[in-house]
């Protein structure tokens, strides 16, 4: 069977690709080794921020803020965006930087505030001072269910007609000379003109199968859920606690999904047999961490502690779209852990890109490309933040 375009992997990256294909009326197979989101994406904590350092991100993160906040009427069902806000919480390090991203984030229409030292006591009551240098605080930030943002956009991308096949493994790229012209899978090989790699941290292995270098780590990315006492003043955003490394994610009812940011010790492994249980000596580290930055998390409880993984590029920006030399193949992973809030924006220019040839300028950046012309991304902060 032949198809204008296969995708391979239903995290977000995936999914809301398939779903512009389709959209665009491209006859399109989207296959997923396991369940839609059972990869990274799933695990995410999935923190809605537009506090970039490059123009192109922030652009493409306020754009997939739309796509969030417009999810019921564009995909038929909510992402479970909860646009709480967001709070970046900065060194003095990292002050400099800081004041230059947001004065670059204003001038093109982002919403934010900026407070030098621990201001936004509204945001996060009962804060401890000690090397806060300043706080950008987004009022349209937040964030949204992984799971249920993924099914929406395969959802979505069943009813214009396109098809899904679950617990359906890539096991290969099929390749006649420069152009790749399918995937080969247990039942057989199935035939496009276009491939997207969205396959994660398995993305490696699939392009390798064809001959092609993907320059990216699989890092094991361990999270916490934590139990807040009842009647506590916690925070009320969505936060990236750069002073301390660890970054704050809301749930509700009192309970917060905490991990570890930039910077930090990055673990290399196998993604296909790594250890998906949580360190104690990093749950401690991480309770160490939130009870000296917010006394009040004293005697939190934890629910839960797990590993995922990362998929990390050499500058931390995904690969994203054709290559030079190879036809019919485009890449679409590497979200060195801050992938899931720009990748719908991402696929919907990428679809663009694969079926017109048309593309914007800054986003031509995104292509495997930009290795081999030394045309790497530089951002102010280092790691994931972007």
């Amino acid at each position: 069977m032949s198809y204008d375009a296969i995708v391979v992997g239903a995290g977000i990256s995936g999914a809301a690709t398939a779903y512009h294909l389709a959209k665009a009326g491209a006859k399109t197979l989207l296959i997923e080794r396991g369940e839609p989101a059972s990869g990274g994406t799933g695990k995410s904590a999935a923190i809605i921020r537009q506090s970039y350092s490059t123009p192109l991100l922030v652009r493409l993160a306020r754009a997939s803020i739309t796509i969030f906040e417009n999810a019921k009427a564009e995909l038929g069902r909510e992402a479970g965006f909860v646009q709480d806000g967001y709070c970046f919480v900065v060194n003095a390090e990292m002050l400099d930087g800081a004041k230059k991203n947001v004065a670059m984030q204003k001038g093109l229409g982002i919403v934010n505030e900026w407070s030098e030292g621990p201001g936004f006591q509204q945001h996060l009551p009962e804060i401890n001072p000690e090397d806060i240098a300043g706080i950008v605080y987004e009022p349209h930030g937040g964030y949204a269910d992984p799971v249920q943002a993924t099914e929406a956009y395969v959802a979505a991308f069943q009813n214009l007609g396109g098809e899904f096949r679950a617990r359906t493994p890539a096991r290969a790229l099929l390749r006649k000379g420069d152009r790749v012209t399918g995937v080969e899978l247990d039942s057989g090989e199935v035939s496009a003109n276009h491939v997207v790699n969205a396959a994660g941290p398995w993305a490696k292995p699939l392009a390798a199968s064809a001959g092609l270098d993907l320059p990216m780590r699989s890092v094991r990315e361990q999270d916490t859920v934590w139990q807040v006492p009842a009647g506590r003043a916690m925070p009320k955003t969505s936060i990236s606690m750069g002073v301390d490394a660890t970054y704050y994610r809301p749930l509700g009812q009192g309970r917060f999904i905490i991990g570890r940011g930039f910077p930090k010790e990055y673990v290399d492994v196998d993604p296909y047999n790594y250890k998906t249980t949580a360190d104690a000596d990093f749950v401690a580290d991480v309770q160490a961490r939130v009870e000296r930055r917010f006394p009040a998390f004293a005697g939190m409880k934890l629910i839960e502690a797990y590993a995922a993984l990362y998929d990390v590029t050499p500058d931390w920006y995904p690969f994203v779209g054709p290559r030079k030399g190879i036809a019919g193949y485009a890449d679409f992973s590497g979200g060195s852990g801050h992938g899931f809030k720009i990748a719908p924006s991402i696929a919907r220019e990428l679809a663009g890109w694969l079926l017109t040839g048309k593309v914007a300028d800054d986003f031509r950046q995104f292509s495997h490309d930009r290795v081999a012309a030394g045309k790497l991304f530089v951002q102010s902060f280092g790691g994931n933040r972007g």
